[in-house]
């Protein structure tokens, strides 16, 4: 299987930034598309970013032109950088990826979800 690793969440002033983290692991042939999800107490996952294996992205509107999602391909890692955070921002931010994983003669589906991060940001 595959296991996704998050880091960088933290506490944060409205106004500040933060970059989170997500590397994959584990018998990865390749990795489609990569993203971020978060969710906020009381309320739906909902997405936040996303970009392929050829470099396309996707942001949620409430984050357009705040947040920039990039990926290096070759440590099987996806980044999330956040500026002008606002205290509505705050949330379990989730890393997901989707792919194939195996040997090449057997290879399966994955798609993979990280344990969460916390990303707080105070007024």
């Amino acid at each position: 299987q595959v296991q996704l690793v998050e880091s960088g969440g933290g506490l944060v002033q409205a106004g500040g930034s933060l970059r989170l983290s997500c590397a994959a692991s584990g018998s990865i042939f390749s990795i489609n598309a990569m993203g971020w999800y978060r969710q906020a107490p009381g309320k739906q996952r909902e997405l936040v970013a996303t970009i392929t294996s050829g470099g396309s992205t996707n942001y949620a509107d409430s984050v357009k032109g705040r947040f920039t999602i990039s990926r290096d391909n070759a440590k099987n890692t996806v980044y999330l950088q956040m500026n002008s955070l606002k205290p509505e921002d705050t949330a379990v931010y989730y890393c997901n990826a989707q792919g194939s994983y195996g040997k090449i003669w057997a290879l399966a589906p994955f798609h993979s979800w990280g344990q969460g991060t916390q990303v707080t940001v105070s007024s």
